[in-house]
């Protein structure tokens, strides 16, 4: 940004891969995933402190899909898709994100 000078900056598509433990009593515990997000989200607070003109972060991806590199092996969702079934299952981070816009904030 102080090189160039955007008017505006957006991450568009942030996320992580990893293979998701299996859903158990209709929960998937993926803390690695808030972990990640929880830290980006930080360093993007910090951008905006030092008057970057952060305007939009987009985490990647809502629902568990097919990726190029990695097939259906790994996992980038929010919502945890089971392949077979399609059903839906919210992820600890899906909660942990609905919290964090909520209150527009991080809480540690």
């Amino acid at each position: 940004h102080f090189e160039y000078q955007f008017p505006a900056l957006y991450v568009t598509e942030n996320g992580v891969a990893f293979a998701d433990p299996p859903v158990r009593d209709g929960t998937v515990q993926d803390d690695h995933r808030i972990r990640y997000l929880h830290d980006h989200f930080k360093q993007a607070a910090r951008a905006i402190e030092a008057g970057v003109p952060l305007r939009g972060y987009f985490v990647w991806s809502l629902l568990d899909n097919f990726e190029w590199s990695y097939g259906y092996t790994k996992r980038f969702g929010l919502i945890h898709v089971d392949l077979e079934t399609q059903a839906r299952t919210l992820k600890a981070s899906a909660g942990w994100y609905r919290d964090v816009i909520a209150a527009n904030a991080l809480t540690d």
